[in-house]
């Protein structure tokens, strides 16, 4: 047993399948997957079972799962010990919600690796901050925008349900439809519009502001929920995903920086920005 098979299955456990984790590590995921195989040989248990989609620790992998904890945390503290102090880089960054947690998770690891001494607050867009990632219309005059990602909206349901078994959904199916709204959400504002156009009225069951809460409501049976193709969406069971004919429900995820300002806290945020769209 080494750190390095310790670190991969935390991040299995914490990212809950081998996947994300592997994206997560920045690693191959056969070498993950070995890694992780080679754990449960030494230790002759079985950590996760396998489903078709994710991973689920068993009652041994939540054991591992304190020890581990625990021992990383300990070789941290002991790392840190014999570090030399390092000057505080302080870089406030504003996040829109509904970012996806996978991938602002990766960004941010690596922003905070690569910049010695980074000290990073994470503040509401509108507040004061050295850089935002936002979406193209809440652009500001002096600001400079560097795309990031671009999201694909799918329609959530609760597995079951008639519509769920349809690939695609038509803009008729939402006459009546129980439907969670939630704003700010670029792609109602583009489908809703187009309802009341073509006088189809759903049944608006919640307004709210989350996508968690909103999947949260999907997965209880309360209706259904607008929602970008995240990975990790992708592989919940809990839920059904389809896609939406006839719009094109996007949105454009960037970083929005001062065009008369620069830093080499924001030169290295920027470059890592272009490697992970």
């Amino acid at each position: 047993m080494d750190i390095r098979q310790l670190n991969y299955f935390v991040a299995v456990y914490e990212q809950g399948s081998v996947s994300a984790a592997a994206r997560y590590c920045c690693v191959a995921q056969p070498s993950l997957s070995a890694a992780l195989r080679q754990l449960e040989q030494e230790l002759g248990v079985t950590l996760f079972l396998r489903l078709p989609k994710g991973v689920l620790p068993t009652e041994d992998g939540e054991k591992l799962y304190g020890h581990a904890g625990r021992l990383l945390g300990q070789l941290q503290s002991l790392k840190a010990s014999f570090r030399e102090p390092v000057a505080r880089v302080k870089f406030r960054l504003g996040l829109i919600r509904a970012l996806g947690v996978e991938r602002m998770s990766q960004l941010l690891r690596e922003f905070s690796n690569s910049v010695a001494g980074l000290e990073l607050h994470l503040v509401e867009p509108e507040e004061p901050c050295d850089a935002r990632i936002i979406t193209p219309h809440q652009l500001k005059a002096g600001e400079a925008f560097q795309p990031i990602w671009r999201d694909s909206y799918l329609l959530a349901m609760p597995p079951g349900t008639a519509l769920s078994l349809q690939q695609q959904i038509q803009l008729t199916d939402f006459e009546q439809l129980p439907l969670i709204k939630r704003t700010p959400c670029d792609a109602w504002n583009i489908l809703y519009p187009e309802l009341v156009r073509l006088d189809i009225k759903p049944d608006i069951r919640a307004d709210i502001q989350t996508i968690e809460y909103a999947l949260g409501l999907v997965s209880a049976g309360v209706g259904c929920a607008l929602v970008p193709n995240f990975d990790s969406l992708l592989q919940r069971q809990d839920i059904t995903l389809s896609t939406i004919t006839s719009l094109n429900l996007q949105r454009e995820i960037g970083l929005a920086y001062p065009k008369n300002q620069d830093s080499v806290s924001l030169t290295i945020l920027r470059q890592l920005c272009k490697t992970v769209g």
